[in-house]
């Protein structure tokens, strides 16, 4: 077709340039620039909807290559395998050229317009490791004030096992060739050749500033230095019919509007395009595809899951070895002993338990540790938990399963005496189930940066980082944002927002909200824009918005991070952050500590403070667990400023049960909930006399007599099964989960391990499978006993000091 009698439309053109093309055979194609939602507010793919096009598509491979970030490599990864993609790992990073200014001269310093995008993908192991240091390098090197980019001198060294493609149009070879200076593009094409070898490949994109002139250019530069050339189709979004959503979705990134007039845009064909399609659009240059191919197999790595990375606490080799963990574990050993002998001599064995059995626990405990290769983990968190208090910081006694630790006991990390409890060690580290331990740490809300930068100096700040967060668009939300690019009237937008029901806990999606809201049919059916807003928002509706940091996570090394994970910069933040979400971090071998601020643990110490002036010496961990007066006071319901029970129900509660010990405030705390409240009228009345208790079954009885007959904590649950079907208390634990996961294949399998359990035990059949339904119900919404108590001690320590020191008290 001769040029005079194409369109002028670049669009339009491609289109009659692609028609006039004989039907091309059909040949593989591999995607190899593709932006999922991790290219935020910019791409409109979920990871899913990547694999599944490949899936679909019948495709060998795909890529995800995001902008300046790898956030999604991991996820990408695991559900590409688990489909039988190949997964290809790459990211689109801005490049500038070291020592060229906008004129293209040598010179040093960098200016935005040098910035252009190649696309950098991992063919090796080595190549993914130099993918991770380089994007880390992005963010972590990038000077304030800058758009995030690499620079050649910063790849120097980096680039091996990684191939490149060239950028296409907008990359830095097209942009030099559409502003008519070949010997820059040359310059630079031989700038990339020299770094890559033959593994640069010149790529052809025509879509994304389609130009048949500077296509040809590009072309002739890579026959004249022998790169092989290569096709892609920049995609953003599913399909063309995705366009608009995708179109409102870049307006909203920008502040700006739809109908705003010099904004970006893309193209409607900025889609997944099949590999028919693809093959048609390069008919005419065959190799291109084919090179598609090749590329993807070259890029034979993808990151797997890691076991455990931790430094070693005692130091020496890095290593994973048998040596290094017995030296830990024996390090562990001596402290968790000698620990123990000051907590005995200073309180004792509790009422029922021997020394003997405290250390025979002690012993069981460190034994599972050990064998699990845990014993560096455990001395990582004492040995912050007790600078911390060396520093006068206080730390909350417990929080989540830890609690139920003796060794956790015996080191100081916590403060409960897991037997004293009835806690299980089982709930927190199970021998049948390989997981992390993971001890959650209240601090003092004023100076828990304080145990932070310890832990930064101690171990290296390039080995210690926060964990990235992603806010998503949510109905209302996406409803706002897309109604105000559209420019609807506000009040019209804010009175669509309002019919989604508002719930942060288990957010409504927009598509269940318009189906139960008859009043959205009626205001699209009055007026036409409303049904263009609610199809849009629910295109965008999940994509993520932003990044920030987990209000806790905190990640150690045994190097630094960026050898591991790749890193990002919150400009809110002078730690760096790992660019894998809490899930995929530890996936890829890091260990998360939570560190938390509770500020009632700087209540309850400024008010100790207060309580020493008047020559009164207040240890709260020695304060007497049963003093009538507190008892008292919460039985008529005085609670402003008591942790946890403040609330008008909370005290309402409070009132009706009369609590008169520890065991009462640990229930309330686990009972307050949706779902297990109804039973806090039942629990009350048994305990007043007024009701009697109903027998389960004589052998369990006993493990409910606590709370009144009512299966309250996960942990009755595990000792139930373990005493009436046999099961160890491990595979309670992996019981527990099952139910509460309501799996049914699994559920199926324990209810006949744990009714033949129970008839070898002498129950009879139908009592077993009655036993296990109550069971199975109570787990759904049974609480961890081990914080409950953990808390219920918190606040019985506040409510301590309200009764005996109201002044001081109130006045912290």
């Amino acid at each position: 077709m001769a040029d005079e009698k194409l369109p002028r439309d670049p669009l339009k053109r491609e289109a009659a340039i692609a028609a006039a093309r004989p039907e091309a055979p059909a040949r593989p194609f591999v995607h190899l620039r593709v932006h999922s939602a991790y290219s935020l507010l910019e791409g409109a793919l979920q990871i899913g909807k990547v694999v599944a096009h490949a899936v679909k598509d019948e495709a060998p491979a795909i890529a995800v290559t995001d902008t300046n970030n790898l956030f999604g490599a991991l996820e990408f990864a695991q559900k590409a395998v688990k489909d039988g993609i190949q997964p290809i790992i790459g990211c689109q990073t801005a490049l500038a050229f070291s020592g060229e200014n906008s004129d293209g001269q040598r010179d040093r310093r960098r200016q935005g317009p040098d910035m252009r995008p190649v696309v950098l993908l991992a063919a090796t192991e080595v190549g993914y490791s130099n993918l991770v240091r380089l994007v880390s390098r992005v963010y972590l090197e990038t000077p304030p004030g800058e758009a995030v980019h690499l620079t050649t001198e910063m790849m120097e060294g980096f680039c091996d096992g990684l191939i490149c493609l060239s950028g296409g149009p907008r990359g830095p070879i097209g942009i030099a060739l559409k502003e008519d200076r070949r010997d820059l593009a040359e310059a630079r094409l031989l700038t990339l050749k020299a770094m890559f070898g033959d593994r640069l490949y010149v790529e052809l994109d025509r879509v994304s500033g389609y130009d048949r002139v500077i296509e040809k250019s590009s072309i002739d530069l890579a026959y004249a230095h022998e790169l092989p050339l290569v096709a892609t189709n920049e995609a953003f979004f599913s399909a063309r019919d995705d366009y608009d959503a995708h179109d409102a979705l870049i307006a909203i990134a920008e502040g700006s509007v739809v109908a705003a007039d010099n904004r970006r845009r893309l193209s409607p064909d900025n889609f997944l395009r099949s590999q028919a399609d693809m093959a048609r659009l390069f008919a005419d240059l065959p190799e291109a595809i084919d090179n598609t191919v090749e590329i993807a197999l070259r890029c034979s790595y993808y990151p797997k899951n890691r076991n455990p990375i931790l430094p070693r606490f005692t130091g020496g080799d890095v290593a994973d070895n048998d040596a290094a963990v017995q030296a830990e574990a024996d390090e562990l050993a001596r402290q968790a002993h000698e620990g123990l002998d000051a907590r005995l001599a200073m309180h004792g064995p509790t009422a029922g338990y021997t020394v003997e059995q405290y250390r025979e626990r002690l012993n069981f405990e460190l034994g599972i540790i050990t064998k699990m290769k845990f014993p560096g983990y455990f001395l990582i968190v004492a040995d912050f938990i007790k600078w911390a208090k060396a520093q006068g910081i206080p730390v909350g006694p417990g929080r989540g399963s830890g609690a139920g630790s003796l060794v956790a006991y015996s080191t100081t990390i916590t403060d409960i005496d897991p037997l004293r409890f009835s806690l299980l060690f089982e709930r927190f580290l199970n021998p049948d189930r390989v997981s992390m331990p993971d001890f959650d740490i209240d601090f003092c809300q004023d100076r828990r940066e304080e145990v932070i930068r310890y832990v930064q100096q101690k171990y290296g700040r390039d080995q210690v980082g926060q964990i990235i967060t992603f806010g998503t668009l949510q109905a209302r939300a996406v409803l706002r944002d897309v109604g105000r690019v559209l420019q609807m009237p506000y009040g019209q937008v804010d009175k669509l927002s309002k019919m989604v029901p508002q719930n942060p806990a288990n957010p409504v999606k927009l598509a269940d909200a318009i189906a139960n809201e008859p009043r959205f049919a009626e205001e699209a059916e009055r007026e036409p824009i409303v049904q263009t807003l609610l199809d849009m928002a629910q295109k965008l509706e999940g994509l993520y918005r932003h990044a920030s940091t987990h209000a806790a996570g905190i990640v150690i090394g045994d190097r630094p991070l960026s050898e591991l994970v790749p890193m990002y910069r919150d400009p809110r933040s002078d730690m760096p952050v790992t660019q894998f979400n809490m899930k995929y971090v530890e996936q890829a071998g890091l260990v998360k500590f939570d560190f938390l601020g509770l500020k009632t643990l700087t209540v309850l110490e400024t008010a100790v403070k207060l309580i020493r002036r008047r020559g009164i010496e207040i240890d709260l961990a020695t304060i007497p667990l049963d003093d009538p007066e507190t008892y008292a006071m919460l039985s008529r319901g005085e609670v402003v400023g008591v942790f946890q029970v403040e609330s008008a129900g909370m005290r309402k509660a409070l009132i009706g049960m009369r609590p008169d010990c520890i065991e009462d405030i640990i229930a309330l705390v686990a009972l307050y909930r949706p779902g297990p409240m109804e039973n806090i009228p039942t629990y009350n009345a048994r305990k007043h006399g007024e009701e009697e208790m109903a027998s389960i079954h004589p052998k369990i009885d006993h493990l409910v007599k606590e709370t009144q007959g009512v299966i309250v904590y996960q942990e009755q649950v595990m000792q139930i099964a373990q005493e009436l079907s046999g099961y160890s208390l491990g595979e309670a634990d992996l019981l527990r989960r099952a139910m509460g996961k309501k799996i049914r294949a699994e559920m199926d399998k324990q209810r006949e391990r744990f009714v033949s359990g129970a008839v070898e035990r002498g129950v009879g059949k139908p009592q077993a499978d009655f036993i296990f339904d109550l069971l199975a119900k109570f787990a759904d919404y049974g609480f961890n006993k081990s914080h409950a108590a953990a808390y219920a001690v918190v606040s019985y320590q506040t409510a301590y000091l309200k009764a005996h020191y109201p002044v001081e008290f109130l006045a912290a």
